[in-house]
This record gives C-alpha cells, sequence and structure tokens, in this order.
C-alpha cells in the first residue's frame, strides 16, 4: 500500500496547488511558467499503474464525507484515473500504428529484394523502362568515380537556386533566436549562397524566401531583392545579374508573418511565383551569356521540408535536377512525442502540422537527386525512418546503376555526407602557427598580467584556479543532461594523475540565478556544484556565470595556450560543431563516439572517441592528450592541417562535384521560352504556326528568339504563301497560342454514379466557360482524368468541338494533345515528365497494394483501353473498397517506386502516372512554352472531383468554384483520417478563389471574373 500513499500525496498537492494558482502566478510572473498541478498530475499519470489509481479512488469513496474538499478529491481521482487509461490506450494504439508500419516496411523490402536478387557478373541490362526506355542522349550511366569540382570548371556559368522559405531571412543583422523559425538554417543558407557564389564556374546564386511587409518586422524583410555578394573580381562575370541574391517572393497573407507550420497552404503559390522568377533570370542569363539561349539553374535547392516541396514542383516543372537539405525532421520529431506519452497523434498533427511536413519531406525524397547530410548517423537514424528512403535498397540500387543492371523502376535518392562549411577566417594565423602554447609570458608566477589588453575572460576564468599554468580541459554546452557534464567531472574527480597534470573548464551557457533556471538546467548546474564538493576540486575547475558570443574565441585560445585539450562527452551529438571550432585554434579533442563526432575526428585526425558512460575512458584519453607533449602536438598539427575540409570554399567544391556526379543520370530535356509578342497578330497570320513553341531535347538546344529577322520573316512569307495555294479551304478558327494573354482551363469531373461524362453538367460548364471567354486572346485547356477518345466522345455528346480547344490534357496530367495541330500528342511533354516513370515494373503489383486486406482479387483490375505509355489504369469494381491514395504511395515508396496516383471517374478507375506528372504541372508547362503569366489563368472546377482537386485549388490562378457542376467525385480515396487536414493543403480564405453560384451560365461567370479582375 506504500504506493497509494504515495498517490495520496500527491493528490493532495494538487489540490493544495489548485487553491494558490492565482497567488503563484502573481509571485513568479509571466517569465517563469511553472504549474504545480500539472507536474503532480503528470507524476500520478506515469509513475503509477491504473489499479493503483482504481484502488485509491475505491478508498476515497468508502471514506466520503460532505466536506467539499473530500468530494473534489474523489471527482480529482476519477477524472485522473481516466487520463491514465486514456493515456495507455493512446500508447496501445500508437504502437500498434507503429508496429503496421514496420510490418509494410519490412513487406516493401522483401517485395524489392524478390525483384533485385544478386547480380552475375555477365548479366546485362535489360527490362527497366525508367532507363533503358529513354533515348541514350538524355541519361548516362553512372560512373563509379567521381569527379572533383576544380578551377578548370572556371569557364562555367552556372545558375543555382537555394530556396529557404520560413524565418526572416537576411544577409546582415540577421536575427538569430528572435523566434523559432529564425535559427542556424538562416545563417547556413546564407553563407552557402555567398561562399557559392565566389566559386570558380559559378555565375549566380539565388536564395529564394518569403517577402514579409508586416509591421511586426524590420522592413528590410519586406524587399524584393537584396544583394548578397558581386562578382566583380571576376573578369568573367562582369554582366549585370552575377554574384548573389536574396529573392523574396509573396507568399500567403502578406501584412503578418506567420509561423512555418501555416505556410502549408501557401506553397503552390510560392512555387507559381518562384517559377516566374526563374524562367525570367534564366532569359535575361541567356541573353547576357549564350547568346538568347536560357541559362536554366544547374541545380534546384530546398531547404527545409517546406521548401523541399516547393524544390521538388520546380524540379518537376523545369526538367532540372533536385537536391534536399532537411535540417531537421517531421519523422524523428513525431515519434519522440509520441514517446513522451502526453499528446495523441491528432494533438501533434494539430499543432505541429506535423503530417503534412512528413508528406513534405516524402515528396523532396521523391525528386531528389540528392540528399545532403551532416552525418552518417542522420541516414541511418532518422531519414531512415521514412518511406521513401531505405538504406540497404539505396546501396544494393546504386551498385546495380553502376553496372548498368536492372533497377526494373525503382530509385531512392543518394545520400551524402557534406558537413557545414565555416568561416575560418577569424583566427589569426600566427596564434594557430605558434606551438609552444606558454601562458608565462602573459602571466606572471603572481598571477599578474605581462601584458596589457587581455581578453576579461581570461581573468574571469583564471581566478578559478590555484595554478592557472596548468593545461586547460574545456568543456563548452548548454547546461543539459544529454550533454553528459556530470560524467565528465565525476570522471576529471576520480583520476588523481589528471587532476594533479590539469584544470577544468565548464562553459555551460549564462545564468544570473540557478533557482530562476528550467529545471533541467537547475538540476544539471546543482549537481556540478555538489560533485566540485565531493571531489574537493576548489581551485581546479572553473564555472564562470557569464560570458558573451564574442568570448568564445577567447576562451578557445586560452585553453590552447595551456597546451590543454577540448571534449565533447555528449551522450549522442548529432553533429559536433564546437570540435570544428577548437580545432581551428590549434585543440586537439576527446569526443563522443555517438553521432557526428565520429565524422570530424576521421575527417581531423585530431583526437580521441570515448564511451560517454564509460569515466575511466574518458578520463584515460584526456590523461594521454595532455601527458603525452609529442602526441598534443601532433594532433594540434594535423587539426590546422586539415581544418580546410570544413571551411565553405571545400564545401563548395564537396558539394558541385556531388551535384555533377547526380546530374549525369538526370535528362537534359528543357523547355525553350516563348517571347512574348509586344502586338496581338492580325487575323490573317492565325493560322501561321507558332514557331517559338519549340522543346530541344538534345545538347544543341535551340530558341526561335535565335532566328534573325531574315528568316522570321521569310518563314511567315512561306505561310502566307501556303495559305493563298489553298483558298477552297475555310478559314482557321481562332487557334493560334502565340495569340493568347490568358488562358480559361476547365476540369470541372462531371461524371455519373457509374463513372461515366455527366453530358449535361459538362455541357452547361463548358458553354458557359468558353462564351464568358469571348475575346481572341482567351485560350481554352480542357483538363481530364480520362483518356482522349472519352473526352472526344464526351465532347461531342455535348455538341461542343474539340478544336476549340487549344490543349486538351489526359489521364490525370500524363498526356498533352493540341487540337489545332490535328491532335497529335505533344512528344516533349511526355519526354518531360517520363522521368522516373517505373512503366511495366509497377503494373502487375497495384492491384495487389490496391485492395484492402480480405478483398477479392478483381477489385481493382487494369483497364487495358485506358492504359497509355505513361498511365496505367485500373478498373475499381463498384462496392470494391480499395486502398486511400496516401496508403497506396506509402506502399509504393516502400519499394522503391516513384508514382503520382490519382482516382477518377468519380471512385471507377484508379491512374497512376508518372510523379512529375498532373493536372497543375500540365498547366505549368503550358505557362512557359506560350508565355503566358499563370495569374491570368482560371481554373474552373466542381466543389468536388478526383483526388487531384485540391492541387487545382492552389497556385497563383484563380479559381473558379461551380456549385452543383460535380454531384460525384473521388474525394473520399484521397486520405485517411491519420493523414494531413484540407485547410493544411488549401488555403480556407483566398482572394483568387470564387463561388459561383448553381446555373453557372454567362453571367454569372462574367460577374465572377471581373470580381478577380479577369473580365
Amino acid at each position: 500500500m506504500a504506493r497509494n500513499e504515495w498517490i495520496n500525496g500527491y493528490l493532495e498537492a494538487i489540490l493544495d496547488a489548485g487553491a494558490h494558482k492565482l497567488e503563484e502566478k502573481n509571485e513568479i510572473g509571466t517569465h517563469f511558467k511553472f504549474s504545480p498541478t500539472k507536474y503532480f498530475v503528470e507524476e500520478v499519470v506515469n509513475s503509477f499503474d491504473e489499479s493503483d489509481l482504481h484502488r485509491t479512488w475505491v478508498k476515497v469513496i468508502a471514506t466520503r464525507n460532505t466536506r467539499e474538499r473530500n468530494n473534489r478529491l474523489e471527482n480529482m481521482c476519477w477524472r485522473i484515473w481516466h487520463l491514465a487509461r486514456k493515456k495507455k490506450h493512446i500508447e496501445w494504439e500508437d504502437a500498434r500504428g507503429l508496429a503496421e508500419r514496420r510490418f509494410e516496411r519490412e513487406q516493401g523490402r522483401h517485395d524489392a529484394a524478390e525483384d533485385l536478387s544478386e547480380l552475375s557478373e555477365g548479366e546485362k541490362e535489360k527490362g527497366d523502362t525508367s532507363q533503358s526506355e529513354m533515348p541514350k542522349d538524355k541519361i548516362s550511366r553512372i560512373n563509379s568515380v567521381m569527379q572533383m569540382w576544380s578551377d578548370e570548371n572556371k569557364s562555367k556559368h552556372l545558375y543555382i537556386v537555394l530556396i529557404s522559405l520560413h524565418g526572416l531571412v537576411r544577409g546582415e543583422n540577421m536575427e538569430l533566436g528572435r523566434d523559432s523559425d529564425t535559427g542556424g538554417q538562416v545563417k547556413y543558407v546564407v553563407e552557402l549562397a555567398r561562399a557559392l557564389a565566389a566559386t570558380k564556374g559559378v555565375y549566380r546564386v539565388d536564395l529564394l524566401t518569403r517577402q514579409i511587409s508586416s509591421p511586426e518586422v524590420d522592413w528590410s524583410y519586406g524587399e524584393p531583392v537584396e544583394m548578397l555578394t558581386t562578382r566583380s573580381d571576376d573578369a568573367d562575370s562582369s554582366g549585370d545579374s552575377s554574384g548573389a541574391y536574396i529573392i523574396r517572393l509573396p507568399c500567403g497573407p502578406r501584412e503578418r508573418y506567420i509561423p512555418k507550420e501555416s505556410l502549408w497552404p501557401h506553397i503552390p503559390e510560392f512555387v507559381d511565383r518562384a517559377l516566374a522568377h526563374i524562367v525570367d533570370v534564366a532569359s535575361s542569363l541567356g541573353n547576357q551569356l549564350d547568346g538568347g539561349k536560357p541559362t536554366w539553374p544547374y541545380v534546384i535547392h530546398g531547404h527545409y521540408a517546406d521548401a523541399g516541396e516547393v524544390a521538388a514542383h520546380l524540379s518537376g516543372a523545369l526538367n532540372v535536377p533536385m537536391v534536399l537539405t532537411g535540417h531537421s525532421l517531421g519523422r524523428n520529431k513525431f515519434e519522440q512525442l509520441l514517446k513522451q506519452g502526453r499528446l495523441t497523434s491528432a494533438d501533434i498533427n494539430s499543432t505541429y502540422k506535423i503530417m503534412r511536413r512528413i508528406e513534405g519531406e516524402e515528396l523532396g525524397l521523391d525528386a531528389a537527386e540528392m540528399v545532403v547530410t551532416s552525418t552518417r548517423q542522420e541516414i541511418d537514424e532518422q531519414w531512415g525512418l521514412y518511406d521513401g528512403f531505405d538504406v540497404k535498397l539505396e546501396r544494393k540500387l546504386r551498385v546495380r546503376r553502376r553496372r548498368g543492371v536492372s533497377c526494373f523502376g525503382r530509385y531512392m535518392p543518394r545520400m551524402v555526407v557534406i558537413p557545414p562549411g565555416m568561416d575560418f577566417s577569424y583566427v589569426k594565423t600566427q596564434e594557430s602557427l605558434e606551438g609552444d602554447g606558454d601562458l608565462s609570458s602573459l602571466i606572471g608566477p603572481d598571477r599578474t598580467q605581462t601584458r596589457r589588453n587581455l581578453p576579461p575572460i581570461w581573468s574571469e576564468i583564471m581566478r578559478f584556479f590555484t595554478n592557472p599554468h596548468k593545461p586547460m580541459i574545456l568543456a563548452l554546452s548548454r547546461p543539459d543532461p544529454k550533454k553528459n557534464v556530470m560524467t565528465l567531472l565525476k570522471a576529471f574527480g576520480e583520476c588523481r594523475a589528471l587532476r594533479e597534470l590539469a584544470n577544468m573548464t565548464l562553459i555551460l551557457g549564462n545564468r544570473d540565478d540557478i533557482e530562476e533556471m528550467s529545471s533541467s538546467s537547475a538540476t544539471v548546474l546543482t549537481n556540478v556544484l555538489k560533485l566540485i564538493d565531493r571531489y574537493d576540486l576548489y581551485g581546479q575547475v572553473a564555472y564562470p556565470k557569464h560570458h558573451k558570443q564574442s568570448d568564445v574565441p577567447e576562451i578557445y585560445r586560452l585553453a590552447a595556450k595551456t597546451k590543454g585539450v577540448f571534449i565533447n562527452p555528449a551522450l549522442v551529438e548529432p553533429f559536433g560543431l564546437t570540435l570544428i571550432e577548437a580545432a581551428a585554434y590549434g585543440l586537439p579533442v576527446v569526443a563522443t563516439k555517438n553521432g557526428g563526432p565520429v565524422d570530424i575526428i576521421k575527417a581531423l585526425n585530431n583526437g580521441l572517441l570515448v564511451d560517454p558512460h564509460d569515466q575511466k575512458a574518458i578520463s584515460d584519453a584526456l590523461l594521454k592528450l595532455v601527458a603525452e607533449k609529442s602526441l598534443w602536438l601532433e594532433c594540434r598539427k594535423t587539426g590546422l592541417k586539415n581544418i580546410h575540409r570544413f571551411s565553405w570554399p571545400e564545401h563548395c567544391r564537396n558539394y558541385l562535384s556531388h551535384v555533377d556526379h547526380c546530374r549525369s543520370r538526370h535528362p537534359t530535356s528543357l523547355l525553350d521560352i516563348a517571347p512574348h509578342a509586344e502586338e496581338p497578330l492580325s487575323d490573317s497570320l492565325r493560322d501561321v504556326e507558332d514557331l517559338s513553341i519549340r522543346v530541344s531535347v538534345d545538347s544543341d538546344l535551340k530558341i526561335n528568339g535565335d532566328l534573325d529577322s531574315i528568316a522570321r520573316q521569310k518563314a511567315v512569307v512561306e505561310a502566307l504563301t501556303r495559305r493563298r495555294l489553298r483558298p477552297e479551304q475555310p478559314i482557321a478558327p481562332d487557334y493560334s497560342p502565340g495569340r493568347r494573354r490568358r488562358l480559361f482551363a476547365i476540369a470541372a469531373d462531371c461524371y455519373g454514379a457509374d463513372g461515366g461524362f455527366s453530358v449535361g453538367g459538362l455541357s452547361s460548364v463548358v458553354r458557359g466557360v468558353m462564351e464568358a471567354g469571348g475575346s481572341a486572346q482567351t485560350g481554352f485547356v480542357f483538363l481530364t482524368g480520362s483518356t482522349l477518345a472519352e473526352a472526344i466522345e464526351a465532347l461531342r455528346s455535348c455538341h461542343v468541338s474539340i478544336e476549340n480547344f487549344d490543349a486538351v490534357v489526359c489521364g490525370s496530367g500524363s498526356e498533352m494533345y493540341y487540337p489545332w495541330r490535328d491532335l497529335v500528342a505533344d512528344g516533349d511533354y511526355g519526354a518531360h515528365v517520363e522521368y522516373r516513370w517505373p512503366g511495366e515494373n509497377v503494373k502487375s503489383i497495384m492491384p495487389r497494394l490496391a485492395k484492402m486486406d480480405g478483398g477479392d482479387e478483381d477489385d481493382a483490375a487494369e483497364e487495358k483501353q485506358a492504359c497509355n505509355s505513361l498511365c496505367n489504369a485500373y478498373a475499381v469494381k463498384a462496392g470494391a473498397k480499395v486502398r486511400r491514395t496516401d496508403e497506396l504511395r506509402q506502399r509504393l515508396r516502400m519499394r522503391g517506386f516513384r508514382c503520382n496516383l490519382v482516382y477518377t471517374r468519380a471512385c471507377t478507375r484508379l491512374n497512376v502516372i508518372p510523379l512529375f506528372a498532373s493536372r497543375v504541372q500540365a498547366l505549368r508547362y503550358l505557362s512557359i512554352r506560350w508565355g503566358i503569366d499563370l495569374s491570368n489563368t482560371v481554373m474552373f472546377v466542381g466543389n468536388k472531383g478526383d483526388t487531384d482537386c485540391e492541387d487545382l485549388l492552389t497556385g497563383l490562378h484563380k479559381n473558379m468554384i461551380l456549385k452543383s457542376s460535380v454531384l460525384y467525385g473521388s474525394e473520399g480515396l484521397l486520405r485517411g483520417d491519420e493523414g494531413c487536414k484540407t485547410e493544411d493543403v488549401v488555403p480556407t480564405e483566398s482572394p483568387n478563389t470564387v463561388y459561383v453560384e448553381e446555373g453557372f451560365g454567362v453571367h454569372e461567370i462574367s460577374v465572377a471574373l471581373e470580381s478577380v479582375g479577369m473580365k
């Protein structure tokens, strides 16, 4: 019954804490948020079994009386008991979910292993449609040896795009720590942009971020462009556009600074604005450097999940390689929060939008050629948690590609470790080369300073020591239990030889009063003082209360002057930046063997690794480095010699080398940019084919803009001549895309319950939109999940000619046809989106993955007449229960397949298409080819539709939602309850979205268009 006595004590404490709640708030103030009630409730819930709580409740009932306190105790005991039961149920549900996911991952690995069996030496490449069907001039085989970036590349004029969406980003006076979104990532991306721009061969670097015009923040964050560096030192880079720039693009509410969790619905808007910016810069650079040939980005690099999603969409729209850096990962955070047991999955998702973040990271993995990490640990223990990455499968696929053997449509991004760069310009070369490290020239025997102007922090530290000339063991971290300072102190205190030989300095943040610090920090510092007293380390250990950031270099210098050692004994260290800083000042190091220090010590070769739990190993390593002067000097020299490996120039060399290596397997199909016509063409030229709409898939890319005026005039005359020789033919309809200034895209998924087109609804939509379009400068695009034959038949039933459309996008974005070109498929669009398409390799497994457990084999069966080379279509049986798109996508990722999935035709068909194919991406493709700004595009949709309907409602284009135009949709198969919410994908309020009431005639549509400035 002793456990119940503890419960009784805690319950009494909760009652007392609640009574004094108001007094506590006044005494402590707003800066120190501590709730005794919360503390004791958590102790009861986390420390005791529900049976103990139940017995306490029964005892309280048995001793019930009329006193108010007793009634409150009974009620509270009952509530906490049920809280404990709820917590236990949550833990069980979460454990079950994780177990199911682990089982599915194992199943995915098993399926992949069956296809990717061990290779024989003579096995040849065969059957890989994702590679073997591509022309050889589009993808070259990966080389096993990576060529390092060198000054030989200085003749190149590379354009690099970096994206860091959230936080406050500027080049000078960065407000690091102002909020949780403005931290180390901001500093990293700004310094990376500067360093890349200073690298030979790089002409321009754009860092894209969000523009913020809010009174809450400084006006500088609202400036559209900020120059970081120029390339005036390079004779080949004298153009106006060279250097590094911060480009700020509007995204979401401009008048408010919103946290990153609220940015997700506005991601597509940022994509569209970034796309327009990149197209403009590519055109401008092409005019400056390459005779009008666009200079497309060499790579698009997304930082964090939100920018990773942006980079993925841009990579697909432009066919440019993408690189991803996670910085911190959502799935790791999600599992840590679940382990704490304080929040349910739903609560975590609601607070942190964690499922939306994880999906952004998964999409980044789908699209990325390369993922940059700081350490091996990040690869194995963090990225290894994701559906889209498996360490073993990635290695096996890499080996197969190198040997030229089929990967059967499977793909994994390459993970590379490139530590963050550092600026070592602050390290004084003279001091770095000094080897004696003697303090006698600075401090006399009586501890008086023999030189003036010594750093004040030196005096602050040395006042603790009886003998300040002894070597200093330096530890620098925040007072966190994970930093393992107590074990370090015990190792020092229990090793007499080490105590006699060295002093120890502990820099553990700043403090005024330990009692005013957070509980964990206060506990660490209190234990430090107790250990100093236990081992009688007075005069041997320094623990100053305050230091400035500018004092840190001087602390390293002091340790080096005394021939000391730096130690990082953390239980786990993700990277270990302080180890690099210490090495830059010539300090040998001792570091934990768990995490990033393993890679750092391997590169610098300037110290020893230890088990952080082994006190003797720690003291032995410290004693060895301090006592053996030759070893100390060798570690000092090798550290200073190798420190350049962590410099920004070295970081950029490694980065560009890896990017160049991964580009070898990326197609080189690039878009031409349509020139903007200054005046509309006259009616007599409407049948002249727009020569500017071309895509070149070879390295000899040509643009209509390269034609001189004589050649252009000749082409026009020939076209007019052909026109005069065919007088019997009727005048062609107004279809020339080169004349269009805006696009009306009809994407209303008007289907009946049986999955066939609803002729009445579709006819009303098409006729109303076309009549409201009016002007000859308006182009029309039909976007559907059905096949071309089905679309033609549906329009014919509506008495609408398909020739009234400038483009028809079918198969949920897998195919594009031009009626004014005899409905010939756009082969360039197909080449543009087919990258990583597994094709036939994924066709046979989809029915098995789509059906639910216990379902029939024919619940999802191949629908051959609806298939094409870039779309595998499956008929869904009426009443069948099939998996949602988010579940299917997860299962495909676990098997190494990267696809886009769309349920269409009122849940009666599943389209499996290439990753970069979609109705929205098709519209972006047309905007570039035809030179039409996406803000001049209107999307007409229903209030429900195919499972890609949400994607159609976001972005820079205008949205006309035609109420009641679609009666049967497929959105029920989009995602489960545990996935992200619609409000995390589509803005709840947008000035670009207008609802058109039932009827949607010409008048109603015209009024709606006028309200968004499109009439």
